[in-house]
């Protein structure tokens, strides 16, 4: 583990000394845990957008694609 300074502003210093004894941990400890979750949060955020724009349709395509125009060609679809 390291120990690093912070500085916050004193409301902020405030809310987290409350929290910290709501949660009966130090100050420390509740900002290591905030930044931890932070961390997981965001490596689950990238990993899922990763995938995301990995992700390969079911299946081949095999037709042609439909224009925008035969999409939403309202009368060919009346009939």
């Amino acid at each position: 583990m390291r120990n690093v300074t912070i500085t916050m502003e004193d409301a902020v210093a405030d809310w987290a000394r409350m929290e910290a004894a709501r949660r009966n941990t130090s100050v420390s400890r509740l900002v290591g845990e905030l930044l931890a979750e932070k961390m997981r949060h965001d490596d689950a955020y990238e990993r899922g957008m990763r995938e995301a724009l990995e992700f390969k349709s079911f299946g081949e395509s095999t037709g042609r694609y439909f224009s925008r125009d035969e999409i939403y060609d309202r009368k060919a679809q009346r009939t």
